[in-house]
This record gives C-alpha cells, structure tokens and sequence, in this order.
C-alpha cells in the first residue's frame, strides 16, 4: 500500500510529467527539442553520479539497460508526437504500461495483482479504445508508435523498479540513467548534423525546462518505487493523462470534447484500480 506521503509525490510527478510532454509536443522542432531536453537531463545525470557517487556494481546492467531503453522511447515519442495531439497520443502512450507494468511485477518481483487490479486492465483498455477511436483517427494517430511507446514506457518502469533496489542509492541510480542521454548530442556530432543544434534561445530554454522537469518527475517515481509495488507506482502515476488532457485544451489549444474527458476518466480509474491494494 502506498503512504501518503507517496501518494502525493506520485502524483506531483504525474503532473510534472504531463507538463514536459505538452513541452516537447508545442515545441516549433520536435526533434531538436528532445534534443535540447537530452543534453540538459545527461548533464543532470552527472552531477547526480559527481554527488552520490556511481551507481554500484549490483545495479550495473540495470543502469545500462534503462539508459538504452529511455533511448528508445525517447525516439518513439518524438514519433509518436508527430501525428495526432497531446489529448489523443499521451493517454494512448502512457495508459497501456499499468497493465504491462503490473504484469511485470508479479512475473519478475513477485508484486501479484488483486482482483481489482485485473478489473482494473479492463478498464485502461476501453478507454484506451475510446482515444484511439474518437472523432475517427485510428489511423491518423499513427496507433502502432503510441503502442510500442507504452511499451518502452512499462519496460524501464520494470528494469528500474528491480534496479533501483538493488542499487541502495536512489540517486546514483538515477543519475546513471539519465547520462546515458549525452549519447544523443554526441551521436549528432559524430555524424556531423551541426545544424540540429542551431535552436532560437526561447525554444532551448523552453526545452532544458522540460528536461529538468522530466527528471524530477521520474526521479521521484524511483524514489517511490524503492519500497512501494511497481504496478501501484505506475498506475497512480498514469493519472498524468487527465493533466495531459487539461494542458493541451489550456496551452495548445487542442479541443477537450466530453468524449476524449470521459475516456481519460476511465482510464484514470483504471489506473487506480491496477495500484489498489487492501
């Protein structure tokens, strides 16, 4: 069972995330301000390690292999963002790794779902339908990429959840991960694409806020995940896609039809019932 001081931490970084995802979403240049957003979290990353020292040798492969996986959901946002909005792509992405996540636990850690936990998938399932359905788009949403991104997303949820215990140190941890991001700037470099650097200063400073907002957001889900269950973590912090809906209607003018708010509705709730525990 969550505590309440967990409980709000999750849910603040529900709302952090959401606000760097309509970040890099109103961004003139999607790809240059993941870029931006990259080179900002990977130097974060290091002073992380400069702080709490490196991650240690138990948690190794774990660092290695959430660096590689954010990499690559990194790539599929950034894809996923290019055809259908906020409202639409973000639920989608983030309501399928609950279930995904849950499994997970109770496969890899042994974190069993209850009954309502499994009502609970049914739930983020129909209202996954009902986004991916609204007004038509299946198809121009580009469906398969928001698929595959809620994938990437409950694979480094579980990586992370095991690693981060066996690391004994949340923050070393997870400055690991995040210098795995200075890759991206430095695969740009040496295939010489100088140009994807040359970014208005209102577009980078907007960008490196979204990354340092990413990483307080999902340096807190690890926090959590040290003593509370992956699937409950996980569930609580997909509510972030009633604040994504809320940000793209407020700052990008993206319509919030009684629709599209009451499939966020249910796919909140089953998240909730995913992370319930008795």
């Amino acid at each position: 069972m969550l505590t309440p001081f967990s409980i709000v931490l999750v849910l603040s970084a529900a709302f952090l995330h959401a606000s760097w995802n309509a970040l890099l979403r109103g961004g003139a240049d999607r790809s240059q301000s993941m870029l931006i957003m990259n080179v900002t979290v990977g130097i974060a990353g290091l002073a992380m390690m400069a702080f709490a020292g490196l991650p240690s040798a138990a948690s190794a492969a774990y660092v290695i292999a959430s660096g590689l996986i954010h990499l690559v959901y990194n790539a599929l946002l950034v894809r996923t963002y290019r055809s259908g909005d906020l409202g639409e792509t973000y639920p989608v992405a983030r309501g399928t790794s609950p279930a995904l996540v849950a499994l997970g636990g109770s496969l890899f850690a042994g974190e069993w779902m209850n009954l309502i936990g499994t009502i609970g998938i049914g739930l983020v399932c129909a209202g996954i339908f009902m986004l991916a359905a609204a007004k038509g788009r299946l198809q121009a949403m580009n469906l398969p990429s928001a698929l595959a991104t809620g994938v990437s997303i409950a694979a480094y949820t579980i990586v992370d959840g095991i690693g981060v215990r066996a690391s004994g140190n949340w923050i070393s941890y997870t400055g690991g991960i995040f210098a795995f991001f200075l890759l991206v700037p430095l695969w740009y470099l040496a295939q010489r694409k100088h140009a994807v650097f040359a970014v208005s200063a209102a577009e980078a400073g907007k960008a490196a806020s979204g990354g340092l907002i990413s990483l307080a957001a999902y340096g807190a889900i690890i926090w959590a995940m040290q003593g509370n269950v992956m699937g409950a973590v996980s569930a609580l912090r997909e509510t972030s896609v009633v604040f994504a809906a809320l940000l793209g209607a407020v700052f990008l003018k993206e319509r919030l039809t009684p629709w599209r708010i009451a499939a966020c509705c249910i796919i909140a709730a089953g998240a909730a019932c995913i992370g319930w525990r008795f």
